[in-house]
């Protein structure tokens, strides 16, 4: 597999390193992403961002194509973390937004009971495809042992609070709603948030979450 070209942000005195992956259909600088590693490189984290290889030549062609099949997401996703690895000191950190948090969440128990990360952190996890809500992607999530933290809108179509909070989920997975907020933290203008004022908090969310389990 070709190594990933990696975009890493550079805080005065990095806290730990956060691997982030990006959402099935976004690149790795989508300003959702963007707006996320300013925010946290602004708190003192570093953030290593990559994209999977179906992104990666979507990037240099041009042509838009499907995500890779799920062996090799994985496979790419445990690559860059053995890189970061090599380059970086511990604490590490994983996750993603949406499938890029899914893809984090199915390698992270490995990776922790090897204690080569502390946590995951997900934005708008994919807890079941769009209009599909019988089949779930919840599984393994029962009985999760590494930390976790799940930034979701209130009324995201692949997961909403009303459908969440019925899921059984493990007892180290930590859900922060967001207010109105749909698979991107998007508000509706009629709720009187706004697109900063979520991010805003969700980059708080998830800056509470990292100082936490990185001074465990």
């Amino acid at each position: 597999m070709v190594s990933p070209t990696l975009l890493v942000s550079k805080p005065v005195e990095a806290k730990a390193t956060l691997v982030f992956a990006h959402g099935a259909g976004s690149c790795m600088r989508e300003p959702m992403l963007n707006s996320l590693s300013d925010g946290l490189t602004h708190q003192g984290w570093r953030v290593v961002r990559f994209e999977f290889p179906y992104m990666a030549r979507q990037s240099l062609t041009g042509r838009r194509t499907f995500p890779d099949k799920l062996s090799v997401l994985l496979d790419a996703y445990r690559s860059v973390v053995e890189a970061v690895n090599k380059e970086i000191q511990q604490p590490l950190l994983i996750g993603g937004k949406s499938m890029g948090g899914r893809i984090a969440s199915l390698v992270a128990n490995s990776l922790y009971n090897d204690d080569l990360i502390q946590g995951v952190v997900c934005l708008g996890y994919p807890f079941h495809p769009l209009k599909r809500p019988d089949q779930l992607r919840t599984e393994h999530l029962g009985s999760f042992s590494a930390p976790m933290l799940i930034v979701q809108g209130e009324r995201d179509p692949m997961g909403g609070r009303e459908e969440v909070d019925n899921y059984v989920l493990s007892d180290q997975i930590q859900i922060r709603w967001i207010a109105d907020g749909d698979h991107s933290l998007s508000p509706r203008k009629r709720s009187g948030f706004t697109v900063k004022q979520n991010l805003d908090q969700a980059i708080r969310c998830v800056d509470v979450f990292m100082n936490d389990v990185c001074n465990r």
